[in-house]
């Protein structure tokens, strides 16, 4: 006997007989994020800063904000839509929307940041690659482009496959606030390491590896 009921219905499918969520051989991948940016969740109709999720979040904690870090003018937080495990965003305070908005010490943190989590990022995760990176405007496709975030996507070999050409569809292998956690004690070490050398923060060239920070 195959696994039809009466009904003609795999058994489930549409629930059969133990009903639905029982687990059979057909693997699922369940994505509830993405209805939610699907639908708009957090993003601001008129890029007020009181309707602002970069402005909102600072005044979180860091667990519930995602924040992996906090400098003086800038900080670092995850992406809640992320395209890969360890999507960072580095946001100034400042509600600013063009880049050219930022000041020079604004400019200067942001770029130390984008250092910093990349580096945090390879000790975490090892990835074989990054795309940094901001979008002007919502015609260049900035979600929120009122104010300015830059992108810091960690990549690896093959990470692109059916599911995001086809099915629209990232398959992250870990929760948010686990990743929270990995990547901000990651970050604390950077930081800490370039407390000490303060040198550390410029790119040298035995610094492009993609093996993790010694």
């Amino acid at each position: 006997m195959d696994a039809r009921t009466e009904t003609g219905e795999t058994e489930g499918v549409h629930g059969g007989s133990d009903g639905p969520g029982v687990p059979d051989d057909v693997e699922r991948l369940w994505m509830p994020h993405r209805m939610a940016y699907i639908k708009g969740e957090n993003k601001p109709i008129s890029g007020a800063v009181g309707e602002c999720p970069f402005c909102r979040v600072p005044k979180l904690d860091d667990a519930d904000g995602l924040i992996v870090a906090r400098g003086t003018l800038v900080y670092a937080v995850l992406n809640l839509y992320p395209y890969s495990p360890g999507h960072l965003m580095i946001c100034p305070y400042r509600h600013v929307a063009d880049y050219t908005d930022l000041d020079a010490r604004e400019t200067v943190e942001l770029a130390t940041f984008t250092q910093r989590g990349m580096r945090a990022l390879r000790a975490a995760s090892n990835p074989h690659g990054f795309n940094l990176g901001m979008n002007q405007g919502a015609v260049a496709g900035a979600g929120i482009a009122a104010h300015l975030h830059q992108h810091i996507v960690p990549r690896w070999g093959g990470d692109a496959n059916f599911m995001a050409v086809i099915g629209r569809t990232r398959v992250l292998p870990q929760l948010l606030a686990d990743t929270r956690e990995v990547v901000a004690e990651s970050w604390a070490k950077v930081e800490a390491e370039s407390a000490d050398d303060p040198e550390s923060d410029a790119e040298g060239p035995d610094d492009r590896g993609t093996g993790p920070v010694s």
